[in-house]
């Protein structure tokens, strides 16, 4: 069974966070660590990534501002308290890294080889955003084992509430009380425990469902609009199923069955053709501004 959180023996208060990518996730996860008082360094591949990072951020904080979510004070705050950079040394004195970047082992492996060089701290967090990579697989890119963790948000990061927070077999308690502390205290989020294995609790899930809709478009058995229609009338849910995938994207949707399957081997994993071929052309979703919906007018 994995760690279960208890209070930590000691006390090591994260004031400082480091974010590893900038994209949707990235973003999302800079600007609450921010809006809660942590200091944020955020760091991209390069400069204009960074520069896009930190434009993605600020539009969020500018949003929030105006519909009356966030008062100027603590929106002139929380800007300050963020550093875009391109240079992985500004995330050596961080006590937590969040890592955010696509959702591929081999860059996850190699970005926690780096982290592990970078990060000065002897009791420093290493975290990964991942939606469905094993744990494992990163924290034996380490050194330090027993201080990588699993903590995976939902997009909108500001938006949705929920954390989980997935330990590897490696992971020691101290760990899994410090993430919980962090996620449920400073960040203020609904968290839950998942063991390490692909997909987590929700994707497990999710996913299924997801294909399950995109195997119904694919075969003819009804329109993608009928499909989400069904389900936000039919079963109260606030997106269809292919409306989310949208959302989260249909590569992200991709890679993320496709560990699945890859652990499993369950036939209701399997990306159907349809995704794949959509992947394969670039129809990513709202990202892209078309999936199985256009966002282009």
């Amino acid at each position: 069974m994995p760690a279960t959180a208890e209070a930590p023996t000691v006390d090591h208060r994260i004031t400082r966070v480091g974010v590893l990518g900038c994209g949707l996730m990235g973003s999302g996860i800079a600007e609450v660590c921010a809006r809660s008082g942590h200091e944020v360094v955020v760091v991209e591949a390069d400069p204009g990534a960074a520069e896009r990072g930190q434009a993605r951020v600020e539009g969020s904080l500018a949003g929030a501002l105006r519909r009356g979510k966030l008062a100027e004070a603590d929106h002139d705050a929380a800007r300050q308290r963020l550093d875009f950079t391109h240079e992985w040394d500004q995330l050596a004195g961080c006590e937590l890294v969040v890592e955010a970047i696509a959702e591929d082992p081999a860059l996850k492996v190699a970005a926690f080889q780096r982290l592990d060089a970078t990060l000065t701290s002897p009791t420093a967090i290493l975290a990964s955003n991942t939606s469905s990579i094993p744990i494992m697989k990163l924290a034996t890119a380490t050194t330090r084992p027993e201080q990588v963790i699993g903590i995976h948000f939902f997009n909108p990061v500001p938006v949705l509430p929920l954390v989980e927070l997935v330990p590897s077999l490696m992971t020691s308690k101290d760990t899994v009380a410090r993430a919980q502390a962090f996620t449920s205290d400073d960040l203020s989020k609904n968290v839950i425990h998942s063991q390490d294995r692909a997909g987590f609790v929700v994707n497990a899930l999710l996913i299924p469902y997801l294909l399950s809709a995109i195997r119904m478009v694919e075969s003819g058995f009804a329109t993608s609009a009928d499909i989400d229609a069904g389900m936000v009338h039919g079963c109260a849910h606030p997106l269809g199923p292919l409306a989310l995938t949208d959302l989260i994207g249909l590569d992200t949707t991709m890679a993320v069955a496709e560990s699945m399957y890859t652990e499993f081997k369950e036939p209701l994993y399997a990306p159907p053709p349809l995704l794949s071929r959509m992947v394969e052309a670039g129809l990513l979703g709202r990202k892209t501004g078309r999936g199985f919906y256009d966002y282009r007018s």
